[in-house]
């Protein structure tokens, strides 16, 4: 992975002023006056992304990386080892194409050396670029945002943070497999754009789903391979730091559960978290609580299970339920090891090789009382479609 520092800037040294014993920014090998960071060994790459300037309502966003950096690094360390590296700052190209393409290019080569990309923006549309890494993987994705609303928007024109969804979904080669978004809020969506999440068999989990539910989320973030945090899904109250934000959402507790359980997934292999604007900000509590969800992104890390249902099921409880209603049976796995669950839906004859990292789909023990009741999981179904 030589050649990778050409596209960073050294971390601003101020942000490590004042560092207390056993802090995490003492860790954290991060790019400064002594040079690029050795990249051997390191599980998560920190990387921040100056770019705003295809922003809608949330200029000043670029700004936010070192001001995020300043309370993380306060943060203590864990109980666990972990390799944190933290390469720097991507500046702004002379157009956002070329920014878009530094964050492509070194999220790719992480990617590929196993280490998981670490976003902090800048503006949510620094998440196609994120996306872009995966074209030369040759395999299909799962993708999930948290907001406050779907940013699908008009294809005809320029890519935005609130249409970058459209130029991924119809990315040519399309390499998405599904997309689904956590804690919409339905008076801030049009009916047109859900009718279209509904027809393409995408998920969507509205915030009044997550309130007093925020375990039926962890499913869809098991399965994603990459997420995007937009923090205007947070509470103004909560997150004022950013010019999106409104009234509802997400309680701060409950944005820091998310990322967890995001950390936590076998399957992620890359993360993004978006519009954080220090203009915004009121005494750094946003600044405050996007490090406190990271932290709780590298926890989720140092807790995975390694637990998916590949190869031999020996470690696993297998449930098969025949439904009167239907021709299909539903085959559920439990694991022994962390008591999650997935449903194994069948792939295609043929299509093994590019189905193979779909066809078990982490569901809940809800799901498997519901087949019990001799009712479909939506879940099952959505993918089954998906896979004919």
């Amino acid at each position: 992975m030589e050649g990778l520092e050409v596209f960073f800037q050294p971390v601003d040294a101020e942000v490590f002023d004042g560092l207390a014993k056993e802090s995490l920014g003492l860790k954290i090998n991060a790019f400064d006056s002594q040079g690029f960071p050795d990249l051997e060994g390191a599980r998560i790459a920190i990387i921040g992304v100056k770019e705003d300037r295809n922003s809608l309502k949330n200029g000043g966003c670029a700004k936010g990386p070192d001001f995020v950096r300043h309370q993380l690094y306060r943060l203590f360390d864990f109980d666990e080892e972990i390799s944190v590296v933290d390469l720097g700052n991507i500046s702004p190209g002379e157009s956002t194409k070329d920014t878009y393409f530094a964050v492509k290019t070194v999220c790719a080569e992480l990617i590929k050396a196993e280490i998981i990309p670490l976003i902090i923006g800048g503006s949510q549309d620094i998440t196609h670029a994120n996306y872009a890494a995966y074209e030369d993987l040759e395999q299909t994705i799962n993708l999930v945002t948290v907001d406050s609303k779907l940013d699908i928007g008009d294809n005809d024109e320029d890519i935005s943070s609130e249409n970058f969804m459209s130029k991924i979904i119809l990315h040519q080669p399309n390499y998405l497999f599904n997309y689904s978004n956590i804690g919409h809020q339905r008076y801030l969506q049009s009916p047109s754009i859900l009718e279209l999440m509904e027809k393409l068999h995408f998920e969507t989990m509205r915030l009044g789903e997550v309130t007093g539910n925020i375990q039926d989320s962890e499913p869809l973030l098991r399965n994603a391979d990459l997420v995007s945090f937009d923090i205007s899904a947070i509470r103004w109250s909560d997150c004022p730091g950013s010019e999106k934000s409104g009234p509802n959402g997400l309680y701060g507790e409950e944005a820091c559960q998310l990322a967890r359980y995001a950390g936590i997934s076998d399957k992620l292999t890359s993360v993004g978290f978006y519009e954080f604007n220090p203009a915004s900000d009121i005494q750094g509590t946003s600044a405050e609580l996007v490090a406190q969800m990271i932290w709780c992104f590298i926890d989720g890390v140092l807790q995975r299970k390694n637990d998916y249902p590949k190869g031999s099921k020996e470690s696993y409880t297998k449930y098969i339920i025949d439904l009167n209603s239907s021709d299909h049976q539903i085959v559920f796995y439990k694991s022994d090891k962390s008591d999650r669950w997935w449903m194994d839906v069948p792939y295609p004859a043929g299509m093994k090789n590019r189905y193979e990292r779909h066809h078990f789909v982490p569901c809940t023990y809800n799901d498997y009382l519901q087949a019990s009741n001799e009712e479909m999981p939506d879940k099952w179904w959505k993918t089954y479609q998906k896979l004919v």
